[in-house]
């Protein structure tokens, strides 16, 4: 398996226009969203998010591998799998960390967001971060499902480390023979496998990125 997209044309780039966040914005208040914690969800809710905040590896402290170590295993403990129609009533819903860590629950989607905001609060470049959508393939018969995780790349052409919520081992592309690519993006760029999104035309879905990344910088997340 490979994770080697290809960047996206300019007409796929012009519906991220706009949306990279890190450049030239303040630093995020962490202490804004937890008093908005407070104010929205309560006491509990306030307390998660401190003990988020702990867990935070420091900008400047270990290196990228610990991070993702840090990041991976606090929400794949924390987090419950939980699909949208049963915790939002919407058959597709995306959440910001905040809404994730007041419901404890989230699906494949919420929990690549959580950890990818988490990994740029703590100081991992955002080029080497890639929400990627695969098909997943859980036996050898059975019908491929559409699935969501979060690639890190040491370097831009190297092989991906993948961070999943199924399976909770970091591991190397390589290593997840069960998953096939099919597109992935970030705040600033979109990738897709051959000359065009073969499947799973990832316009609608790109829109609701551009939705929770506003909900995140409403939040001061971002």
């Amino acid at each position: 398996m490979t994770l080697r997209l290809r960047r996206g044309r300019q007409g796929w780039s012009a519906l991220l226009g706009g949306l990279a966040l890190f450049a030239g914005l303040a630093a995020p208040n962490l202490d804004q969203l937890q008093q908005l914690a407070l104010s929205r969800y309560g006491e509990e809710v306030a307390r998660q998010v401190g003990e988020w905040r702990s867990m935070l590896p420091v900008r400047q402290g270990p290196g990228d591998l610990e991070k993702l170590e840090s990041v991976n295993r606090y929400f794949n403990r924390r987090i419950r799998w939980v699909e949208d129609p049963v915790l939002w009533q919407q058959d597709d819903y995306w959440a910001t960390l905040l809404e994730t860590l007041a419901k404890g629950a989230g699906d494949c989607e919420d929990f690549a967001i959580a950890k990818y905001v988490s990994l740029l609060l703590a100081g991992v470049q955002e080029q080497k971060l890639r929400l990627t959508y695969v098909r997943m393939q859980r036996s050898p018969h059975a019908q491929p499902e559409a699935h969501m995780i979060l690639a890190y790349y040491a370097a831009p052409a190297g092989e991906p480390l993948i961070l999943d919520n199924l399976d909770t081992e970091i591991k190397p592309a390589s290593g997840r023979p069960d998953l096939t690519p099919v597109y992935a993006f970030n705040a600033s760029q979109l990738w897709f496998r051959g000359p065009s999104p073969s499947s799973s035309d990832p316009t609608a879905r790109i829109s609701r990125w551009r939705d929770v990344l506003a909900r995140l910088q409403a939040e001061h997340t971002l």
